[in-house]
């Protein structure tokens, strides 16, 4: 048990709360904000709270995400270190003070401190030509090794540097969770959801740098 009572949140997005691990700073710790996940599952229409909160539980989707065929499929070919040169080291589950905790690599810069997002990149940098590489090799990782993940979003994304250039790092979002594993087992389909994802990605980016007088929600559907 890890006792986290003590500790505060580096990180807290609308489901969850991120920690560094108290005897390994170099893991993260993410647990479920459960009023939050509450909220969310009154919200729910009355057929999909019949498939229960397990459906909207954060943890549990990202712990069935990395069991995806295309992840599965690098570790047996021994091809790990291809798996983790744009996702953190994955360690699965334990418990703590606060409830189930995911445990993945803490991914820092060099301060010692957790990495910046994509977003405040964006925001403070703009969308310079290192960064439009970094994306450039992110995309191309998620094509070559058809793994799969939910919309990309700035805010979910991390810049290490890495050799000397920033490369981006996935830390939430993996997965497609209302997709069938059949139909994700089909390469044509697979590819063309990645490609999707892609392009909707680059949309988001140019909304990031916008002056954002439109939401989000109405700008992807122009």
């Amino acid at each position: 048990m890890i006792d986290l009572s003590r500790e505060t949140p580096f990180a807290s997005g609308a489901n969850r709360h991120c920690f560094r691990h108290p005897d390994n700073p170099q893991l993260c710790l993410k647990v479920l904000r459960p009023e939050n996940i509450e909220a969310r599952f009154h919200r729910q229409s009355f057929p999909k709270k019949l498939l229960g909160k397990r459906r909207i539980d954060d943890n549990v989707q990202e712990l069935k995400a990395y069991q995806q065929q295309a992840i599965r499929q690098l570790i047996r070919q021994d091809q790990a270190e291809k798996l983790w040169q744009h996702l953190p080291r994955f360690h699965g589950a334990i418990q703590t003070s606060l409830g189930t905790a995911n445990v993945s690599e803490l991914l820092l810069n060099d301060r010692n401190q957790p990495a910046q997002t994509l977003e405040h990149y964006l925001q403070h940098q703009g969308f310079d030509k290192p960064m439009q590489e970094a994306v450039r090799r992110f995309c191309d990782w998620l094509q070559n090794t058809g793994i799969l993940t939910r919309n990309l979003l700035p805010h979910n994304l991390v810049v290490v540097e890495r050799k000397r250039q920033p490369e981006l790092y996935l830390v939430d979002g993996l997965g497609a969770p209302t997709i069938p594993d059949r139909l994700a087992a089909v390469p044509a389909w697979r590819r063309r959801y990645i490609r999707r994802r892609i392009q909707r990605f680059y949309l988001r980016i140019e909304w990031e740098l916008s002056d954002r007088q439109q939401s989000w929600e109405h700008s992807q559907k122009q």
